[in-house]
């Protein structure tokens, strides 16, 4: 029973969800890698596939990147092929980025692939365990965001 009560403490939950997000993250970038792609580079094709043509900005924000990294990533994927960039209309200064035609095909493979790997990843859970796993991950991380939000506004 006080086993029981160790694993129901925040601490408890804390660990084995940092533990099994670091499992699941080796197992992405490991799945990325084998699609012969950097986790950078899918990133920023991922959200564009996604979202459209984004600002230079935005599709930092979504790749979870510095300015500096942006720039070096979009350089690469530019000369690559797979990416375009333009005028944002409206900021003489601002950079759209899209996607190419190949930009396309290429995260669009790439994305199914990756998509059929976490399938598998969940498969041995039910579709409600599916539900509730989301539910309670958004739940949480939302909760971390707003105790977040009030320490460093002094709340």
């Amino acid at each position: 029973m006080a086993r029981k009560r160790e694993r129901e403490k925040g601490v408890h939950l804390w660990l084995t969800l940092w533990r099994a997000a670091r499992s699941v993250e080796r197992f992405a970038r490991a799945d990325i890698a084998r699609l012969g792609m950097s986790v950078t580079d899918f990133a920023i094709l991922e959200a564009l596939y996604h979202k459209g043509p984004l600002t230079v900005g935005q599709v930092a924000g979504k790749a979870l990147l510095t300015s500096g990294a942006m720039t070096a990533a979009i350089d690469r994927l530019a000369a690559a092929g797979l990416v375009a960039r333009s005028e944002t209309p409206g900021d003489r200064r601002g950079r759209t980025v899209s996607l190419t035609p190949a930009g396309e095909g290429r995260i669009a493979d790439a994305f199914a692939r990756h998509a059929e790997q976490f399938e598998r990843l969940f498969a041995p859970l039910s579709r409600d365990e599916r539900a509730s796993f989301s539910s309670l991950a958004v739940k949480v991380g939302l909760l971390a965001d707003e105790v977040t939000l009030h320490e460093r506004n002094g709340s």
